[in-house]
């Protein structure tokens, strides 16, 4: 049976957002719930963000899915909430660093999670919306999807969807999205590297939940060694790397799941993973 939960409506009231979740077989699916838009309100960012926290450690969950309803996956920061606060004394430069620096910190808690994050978007995701789409390990959209990084249109660059959107696209094509602004399609953010697959919009759910089935499948203690390292040797020279990932590789083989997986194989059976 999947839990669902609803956030109170005063945080929506108070320009927040709404965020429901649903956790199954070892999958927990966070949907963005604040129409028209699904703007990233200081409510939802903190909504997602303590989803986030619980599920790295509840042993139930074994990998998140972030969806949304409606025919926008994120429109990205409440513009509206942002620009109320150029009333305040400071001008808004204390809402503003705390909005851009809970995102920041949503985007890093996303990739710092000893869980996979798949991102199952059905319409447009711009702006902070494209640096959550960006941010995932896996991304997966509808045909009819649409990406962009559209600050530089109204005077407020894309700095920190860049980060997480020039990790995922090529340079030049990241900086083609920053520069120009301009909405590109889902076989484009494919080509570019933003998404994995592209799907009919029948069939998003269905497919995202047979990736998401397929992951949680395997051992969780090996799915969080294998995102930790994959993170970490991309920052490193390749020798680093390499120095890096076969000490991984010793402390993998020394597991009991790694012992157990191996076995498995050779014995041509299912393995029964125990986390260790």
């Amino acid at each position: 049976m999947a839990e669902i939960v609803s956030f109170p409506d005063a945080a929506r009231a108070e320009g927040g957002g709404l965020l429901t979740r649903s956790l199954r077989d070892g999958v927990l699916r966070l949907v963005l719930d604040n129409p028209p838009a699904n703007v990233l309100s200081i409510a939802l960012l903190e909504a997602l963000m303590q989803e986030l926290e619980t599920a790295g450690a509840e042993p139930d969950v074994r990998v998140v899915v972030i969806a949304s309803t409606g025919n926008v996956f994120s429109a990205g920061h409440d513009l509206k909430e942002l620009t109320a606060h150029r009333a305040d004394e400071d001008q808004g430069a204390g809402f503003f660093e705390k909005t851009f620096r809970l995102c920041a910190d949503l985007m890093l808690k996303i990739a710092h999670l000893p869980k996979p994050v798949i991102a199952e978007i059905d319409g447009l995701a711009t702006a902070a919306g494209c640096q959550l789409a960006a941010s995932c390990d896996l991304a997966i959209c509808t045909d009819s999807s649409t990406f962009c990084t559209p600050g530089v249109n109204i005077g407020l660059f894309c700095s920190t969807p860049m980060v997480a959107v020039s990790r995922a696209a090529h340079r030049k094509q990241a900086m083609e999205m920053l520069l120009t602004g301009e909405t590109i399609d889902a076989s484009t953010a494919k080509d570019f590297g933003l998404v994995n697959r592209i799907v009919p919009k029948q069939y998003l759910a269905q497919v995202v939940s047979k990736y998401a089935a397929v992951i949680a499948s395997k051992s969780p203690l090996i799915l969080r060694i294998g995102k930790e390292a994959f993170n970490r040797q991309l920052e490193l020279p390749v020798e680093a790397a390499y120095d890096y990932t076969a000490k991984v590789m010793v402390e993998n083989m020394l597991t009991q799941d790694a012992q157990e997986g191996i076995g498995a194989f050779l014995g041509k059976r299912m393995p029964e993973w125990k986390g260790e």
